[in-house]
């Protein structure tokens, strides 16, 4: 019962801050979803809110060339299957935990003022992608250590993960990024999650399930020293088409049942962790 007193008191804190949060703003999407409907209830507030982190990019990773924008803005990498992705992620979230979730996402710039601390959970495609400075660095480390949580997602292969090192390296130098075990709570808080595989893209129908020679599956993170996860990865993973397309009959559902389910799981170990 524990937890369940924790989630409480994190989704009330997290009510709290409601009137400090930057108002719902719709961005350009790389992917084209530039007239993705609203829900009808979108204006309406809620406890918790699916936020996804923007962020500058550097001239790396296997498609960093389309990504030249200006990415406060959108259209950059930080958009990927945005915000498709999103609202249907949050639809699975409102119809399989009693969490009071927003109809749609929250995009997140976490270098405008305090911003980012009013988001205690943060959702990142591409976190190989950052190209940061010493300062903003040290704004998603202050972050991290009030208790924020980031989930990276969706980066394959032997370079973007050189890439992905290098940037711990400098937001949490000397924290090992290791294999998550089994046992290890973020696998069983709502579901239990013994039995897993690589979640693989839209993209792979009809052939290969991965990308830039990612063929293993991680599900790996940072721990502070208290033993929490704060920063977890899963690479060679494209969970977020699992939720992109989740209502799409020719994408096996086994990747939508999975990809739905560790989501779940990661943010609700966020919020009572």
């Amino acid at each position: 019962m524990k937890w369940i007193y924790a989630a409480a008191l994190a989704l009330v804190c997290a009510g709290a801050l409601l009137a400090f949060q930057k108002p719902f703003r719709e961005y350009y999407s790389e992917e084209g979803y530039n007239n993705f409907p609203k829900p009808p209830d979108y204006r309406v507030p809620a406890d918790f809110v699916f936020a996804r982190m923007m962020y500058p990019q550097g001239p790396w990773g296997i498609f960093a060339f389309l990504f030249r924008n200006d990415w406060r803005k959108g259209n950059s990498a930080w958009t990927n299957d945005y915000p498709r992705s999103d609202r249907h992620f949050v639809l699975a979230l409102r119809r399989l935990t009693r969490i009071d979730v927003r109809s749609v996402e929250q995009s997140v710039d976490p270098f405008d003022g305090d911003e980012i601390f009013n988001w205690p959970f943060l959702y990142c495609a591409g976190p190989d992608q950052w190209n940061f400075t010493a300062d903003q660095y040290a704004k998603v480390r202050e972050y991290l250590a009030r208790g924020g949580f980031i989930l990276g997602d969706d980066f394959w292969g032997a370079s973007d993960w050189a890439y992905f090192q290098r940037n711990m390296a400098r937001l949490l130098p000397g924290k090992p990024i290791v294999e998550i075990p089994n046992s290890d709570a973020i696998f069983h808080t709502v579901f239990d999650l013994d039995h897993r595989y690589q979640v693989s893209g839209q993209w792979s129908l009809g052939g290969l399930p991965y990308l830039n020679g990612g063929s293993d599956p991680h599900w790996r993170a940072i721990y502070d020293d208290k033993q929490r996860i704060y920063f977890a990865v899963l690479f060679n993973h494209d969970t977020g088409d699992s939720w992109e397309w989740a209502d799409d009959p020719t994408y096996p559902e086994k990747y939508s049942a999975l990809g739905i389910r560790t989501g779940v799981n990661y943010i609700v170990y966020a919020m009572t962790h």
